[in-house]
């Protein structure tokens, strides 16, 4: 089978949220899976580190899509002429993102419908873009992967999808191993003055509730003699006045403590935890059982 895949969040030393997903799924999947060929489908000239298995072929799309105008020329004229041209059996979607100007079966991963439920954090021309394409994306599926039950309750309920052809790809982790006593010190001696820490990880923005939590952290400081600091790593890439009001009305604003983002190699010293992999053995068989239903 000749399974295209759109890879344009795999991107060096950005890879947030779903690029994430895209690339640990998409690792082990290719690996694991020789007999099955994957064309990768890049937005931009891409790094070896994603080709991941001698059964991918990398191709690079035209225009690179980081735009509402940019996407649509990407998805709908670059895409329908790279899925003929390389005679794809389907087309997967690790960002939720079809092509309508195919044929071609095809399953995307919706991870939830936020664009919907918090507009207001999301620029005019791309909640357009998202409020006409994604119902049109929704109803072209022949079948839907999400990552939570939630998001599954709300794609059916929202757009009337068959409930026997979505499924939960839940989310795991990949890569985090316990560390000894002495490794952990020393990142908590790196980061929070040897203290230990509760610890937000993600891209810094106001839907991600961090708010509410920084607000919550400063409640709990006042009602206990803990030093426990509040690590955030992330980028600040939406730090929006209500993320700043918040932080200013803490009166332990100076144990929140932010590192930006992080390389892969800290990440693992400081999420020290057993690895449960979870979100490759389900999407996995959700592919094969979408091509032999």
């Amino acid at each position: 089978m000749i399974i295209a895949v759109n890879t344009r969040l795999l991107i060096t030393d950005k890879l947030e949220g779903i690029g994430k997903f895209t690339y640990e799924t998409l690792k082990i999947i290719t690996t694991r899976h020789p007999e099955h060929h994957f064309i990768f489908i890049f937005d931009r000239k891409y790094d070896n580190e994603f080709i991941f298995s001698a059964n991918i072929t990398p191709v690079i799309g035209f225009p690179p899509a980081r735009h509402p105008f940019l996407w649509y020329l990407f998805f709908e004229k670059s895409i329908p002429s790279l899925l003929k041209k390389y005679k794809a059996d389907m087309f997967l979607s690790p960002d939720g993102w079809l092509s309508l100007n195919t044929g071609i079966k095809s399953l995307p991963v919706i991870h939830d419908l936020n664009f919907f439920h918090f507009p207001e954090f999301i620029p005019f021309l791309t909640r357009e873009y998202y409020n006409y394409f994604f119902p049109k994306f929704i109803q072209k599926s022949q079948r839907i992967a999400t990552v939570s039950q939630f998001s599954r309750n709300d794609i059916i309920n929202r757009f009337h999808y068959d409930e026997n052809l979505i499924d939960v790809v839940y989310n795991g982790t990949a890569d985090f191993k316990p560390i000894d006593d002495f490794k952990k010190q020393q990142t908590r001696d790196r980061y929070c003055l040897g203290n230990p820490y509760f610890l937000f990880v993600g891209l810094i923005h106001p839907r991600k509730n961090l708010e509410n939590l920084m607000l919550a952290y400063d409640k709990f400081r006042e009602k206990t003699d803990s030093h426990v600091k509040l690590l955030v790593v992330g980028e600040r890439k939406w730090w929006a006045h209500s993320l700043q009001d918040a932080y200013e009305q803490c009166r332990f604003q100076n144990d929140i403590i932010f590192t930006g983002r992080l390389p892969e190699d800290e990440l693992r010293n400081i999420m020290p935890q057993r690895s449960v992999l979870l979100m490759y053995l389900i999407l996995r068989d959700l592919v094969f059982l979408f091509w032999n239903p």
